[in-house]
């Protein structure tokens, strides 16, 4: 049958045009990753074959050998790299190739710095290992077909690594891909066999499918690689540039994992893992629905990637492999329907990763922590059977050190506290100058007492979950009334009852004043040099919180915070002696305001406190 070609131009998406140049200026110090992107890729389209194959056999169109092929023509100074795996429809081949990780998003052009280093991570990070031909190639011609869709179905896609790339309809006898590169000038150090199986042995050995290149001046094919899963080899054998190599080829990553875990499980279940923490966090850790870190094999044969079930939200950065010995092939229908064994797989797994991440030592964890903190913090709201394990591994900046690095643990806190202590006091807001400024914090500081100092966002949800540590519970300083219980002496907690007695008239007056405003004035005995602080209620959301919530467009059960104002300051003094004069409610307003403002609030009407703070002013001055 002959196919009618019709050839079309069409544009790449404007980061893909930023990429190209990223990688001929960026990644020319190591030319040769370009091959094991390409058999990556090769290797991911057999992955898929398998699975889709499982439930549907006529995919193999009778040629079951999946393999990958590498070859070169030192006349026409092209290298192609080919497999037999499942192949692109016209539609996948735009989708895949003329979009950056199908995201489309902006955050990759904001990303983009110039710093050699940093780009080179950004390439990895989008999975975007297609480009890198472009590090050697003027010209790339990929010609593939879907498995399934007939020989005229054949789609070849061109481009010189510009501005555009023309599309095709061919006829192509053979399912899978193929990939021809146009050599730029000087690059014919790779039109050599030695220089090739070199590469691949290097970066590809561990792919389970041969790889296969014609032996100089012979026609037969032989396998470069050892073409056996590394997972399934003795941890003796495998060495440190050989678990990193996979990890690369894995994660398609450009940058060495921060550690990893081999352990193979048996007894009822027989399964084996090799999981990865990376040294850095992709750029889309925060998609919670993209999931692409576990792949999970049954006897060495690829079932599924983004298996969920696998490996909790919370631990969505975590990439390798698990290798069953014994769930069914047709485990991938199993998964939807929860499996038990998937399930007891899936606890193995988490708990190995949560050992690995307890015997990381101090500066690496540091190093981890920083790019995947805040995930993990998702984990004590989601992972009740490892709360407590969690907790230990969470981090925090406090008090003790005045600085926004989260170093602090939770073991560490209890280890400093004072004596008498029996909470582990917290403050929550919006950013850590917010949280380390605030008025609450006053006598926490006079008396020399730590509290953490919580800024991210996912942290309400931390401590809403987490109430207790080692038997101490957790205490925001912010919410309900203040008792430091053995950290005050029978002599304060009388000067305090006596002050609550003489303030008792000017409490109910500003009370009046304020109306609705507030819940309750009371005198506080948390500020040492602030007038006025507002608290919430020990049942109510924090402040902090309510203003995240709104701000996300959900709607919150409307709740008034409590005044407190500090008996010692200048401002209530002047306020308890104008009891019955003019200004008494300008000034119970201006406290009432300024501790709004004091705590990250916004003032419901910022001209009312202007003009009543004029208004005092020139009174003062008059």
């Amino acid at each position: 049958m002959t196919v009618e070609t019709h050839k079309e131009t069409l544009g790449f998406q404007a980061e893909v045009s930023q990429l190209l140049k990223l990688m001929i200026h960026s990644l020319y110090s190591n030319k040769e990753i370009f091959l094991r992107e390409l058999i990556s890729n090769a290797s991911d389209a057999c992955d898929k074959l398998r699975f889709e194959g499982l439930s549907d056999d006529a995919l193999y169109e009778n040629d079951p050998e999946l393999k990958i092929r590498v070859a070169f023509d030192k006349d026409a100074r092209t290298i192609t790299i080919s497999d037999n795996g499942i192949g692109m429809s016209r539609q996948e081949v735009i989708d895949n190739i003329g979009t950056i990780a199908r995201s489309g998003t902006k955050e990759f052009l904001q990303r983009l710095t110039g710093d050699q280093a940093k780009d080179a991570h950004l390439i990895g990070q989008f999975g975007v290992g297609f480009y890198s031909a472009f590090i050697v190639a003027d010209k790339v011609t990929l010609t593939t077909r879907r498995a399934g869709l007939g020989a005229e179905h054949g789609v070849r896609w061109e481009s010189a690594g510009e501005g555009d790339f023309s599309l095709e309809t061919v006829e192509k006898p053979s399912r899978g891909t193929e990939i021809v590169l146009h050599l730029k000038e000087g690059e014919d150090e790779f039109l050599a066999d030695w220089r090739l199986q070199s590469i691949i042995r290097k970066y590809s050995d561990h792919i389970t499918l041969p790889i296969v290149m014609k032996a100089e001046g012979k026609d037969e094919d032989h396998a470069v690689n050892q073409a056996n899963a590394l997972w399934t080899r003795p941890k003796s054998e495998i060495t440190q540039e050989q678990y990193d190599e996979f990890y690369k080829h894995v994660a398609h990553d450009f940058e060495a994992p921060l550690a990893h875990v081999h352990a193979r499980v048996e007894g009822r279940q027989e399964y084996t893992q090799l999981l990865y923490i990376p040294a850095r966090a992709p750029f889309d850790l925060w998609d919670r629905e993209r999931r692409h870190g576990v792949k999970l094999y049954v006897r060495r044969v690829f079932i599924m990637d983004d298996a969920e079930q696998l490996m909790p939200a919370y631990l969505r950065f975590v990439r390798g492999v698990i290798d069953s010995s014994d769930l069914p092939l047709n485990v991938s229908r199993e998964i939807l329907q929860h499996s038990k064994d998937i399930e007891a797989i899936r606890a193995g797994s988490v708990k190995k990763v949560l050992d690995l991440l307890e015997g990381l030592e101090p500066e690496k964890y540091a190093t981890f922590w920083k790019e995947f903190g805040l995930v993990l913090k998702e984990g004590v709201g989601e992972d009740f059977a490892n709360k407590e394990r969690i907790a230990k591994l969470l981090r925090f900046a406090s008090t003790h050190a005045d600085t926004p690095d989260q170093t602090v643990s939770l073991a560490d806190y209890i280890g400093r506290m004072k004596e008498g202590q029996d909470k582990i006091y917290y403050l929550t807001a919006e950013t850590f100058a917010a949280a380390k400024n605030s008025p609450h914090l006053e006598v926490f500081r006079k008396k020399g007492i730590e509290v953490l100092l919580l800024s991210d966002r996912v942290d309400e949800w931390v401590v809403s979950s987490l109430t207790e540590f080692d038997g101490k519970p957790l205490q925001s300083v912010a919410k309900g009334g203040l008792d430091l219980g053995g950290l005050e002496d029978e002599e304060e907690k009388e000067a305090q009852k006596k002050e609550a007695d003489e303030f008792k008239d000017l409490l109910e007056k500003m009370q009046e004043t304020l109306g609705d405003k507030v819940k309750e004035v009371r005198v506080t005995h948390r500020l040492t040099d602030s007038a006025s602080c507002l608290v919430a209620d020990s049942g109510d959301l924090s402040a902090n919180l309510e203003r995240m919530l709104k701000a996300a467009g959900q709607r919150v059960p409307g709740s008034k915070p409590i005044l407190e104002i500090n008996p010692g300051h200048p401002m209530v003094k002047k306020l308890k002696a104008e009891m019955g004069q003019e200004r008494f409610g300008d000034w119970s307003h201006i406290l009432f305001d300024q501790a709004l403002l004091a705590e990250g609030g916004q003032l419901e009407d910022p001209a009312a406190f202007v003009h009543r703070l004029n208004g005092l002013i020139l009174a003062l001055g008059a």
